[in-house]
């Protein structure tokens, strides 16, 4: 019985001790074996592996993913025209160099972001302090992040990381003179404003001027154009009557002392006083008829 204990008990610490002889490295990992507290190999390639079991050698993964410093806060910056602005930034980083980043901070990532703040703080000032707050907010905004990372990249690869992204995400006055800005900004734009409004108002008048020009330009026109056509139609009226008096000149009077009449006696209570022997009622009378004395000739 206390052989086959044995048994079991010898065969279990070897399976442990197998166990302990073999690690798994996956796509997001580097592993660091040591041996006896040395660096002996870097393995970065996922897969199956061994080694030899502890306290002969030890793994330690750190991770190959592509890692991000966000700052909680936004750090204080003077710019060249020594005003204090607030710039929020983040970094993209990675490993590339397991070992060295291992030596640098004993595999430590929050010593590692500790360190790589630092530098993007210390290139940010650098940058910030030869530049104007327009050049640090629109002008040259895409040239200094360009600047910080070639600066952080240099000093990132001697500590075994490689710097993949840095980017200012907001870059804002300080509290005390954002007030004094917004004011300043609002005069600006109050003064555009007025201006605009000036401009408009002056090209308001310059086109109702050149449209009131206009109208008076086409009435003149038109009344011109009236005139024309009134006049030819007069002078054809002119033709026609004088052509139609040719042709028999005594229909041509009667028709004409019908239409005198049917102007004269519009309604029943139109009163002509006239003397009866008058042209104006030659053809009203009957052929050899007299009509003697004045009288009052009214319409039926």
């Amino acid at each position: 019985m206390n052989k086959l204990i044995s048994f079991f008990l010898a065969v279990i610490a070897a399976l442990l001790v197998a166990y302990s002889t073999i690690f798994i490295v996956d796509q997001k990992s580097h592993a660091i074996v040591f041996a006896f507290g040395e660096v002996k190999s870097v393995i970065s390639e996922p897969g199956l592996h061994f080694k030899l079991p502890p306290p002969f050698q030890n793994v330690l993964l750190l991770d190959k993913r592509i890692l991000t410093i966000d700052s909680a806060e936004a750090d204080r910056f003077i710019t060249a025209e020594k005003k204090n602005i607030l710039v929020d930034s983040y970094v993209k980083w990675q490993i590339t160099e397991p070992k060295l980043y291992y030596v640098s901070f004993s595999g430590d990532e929050r010593r590692a972001k500790d360190r790589l703040s630092q530098i993007v703080k210390a290139a940010l000032n650098d940058e910030i302090t030869k530049r104007t707050v327009r050049e640090v907010i629109s002008g040259e905004r895409g040239k200094v992040m360009e600047a910080i990372k070639s600066k952080v990249t240099e000093e990132a690869k001697q500590i075994g990381v490689d710097i993949i992204d840095v980017r200012l995400k907001r870059v804002d006055y300080v509290e005390q003179i954002n007030n004094s800005v917004y004011d300043r900004m609002k005069s600006e734009r109050l003064r555009v404003a007025n201006e605009l409004r000036s401009t408009g108002s002056a090209e308001s008048e310059k086109i109702r001027a050149d449209a009131d020009r206009q109208r008076v330009v086409i009435l003149a026109e038109a009344y011109r154009e009236a005139e024309k056509m009134r006049g030819e139609g007069d002078a054809e009226a002119s033709r026609i009557y004088a052509q139609a008096f040719g042709q028999n000149p005594e229909f041509y009077k009667f028709y004409r002392s019908l239409e005198a009449y049917r102007a004269s006696f519009k309604t029943k209570s139109d009163v002509v006083v006239v003397d009866p022997s008058s042209e104006f009622f030659k053809y009203f009378k009957a052929p050899g008829s007299s009509v003697n004395g004045g009288s009052a000739a009214k319409s039926k």
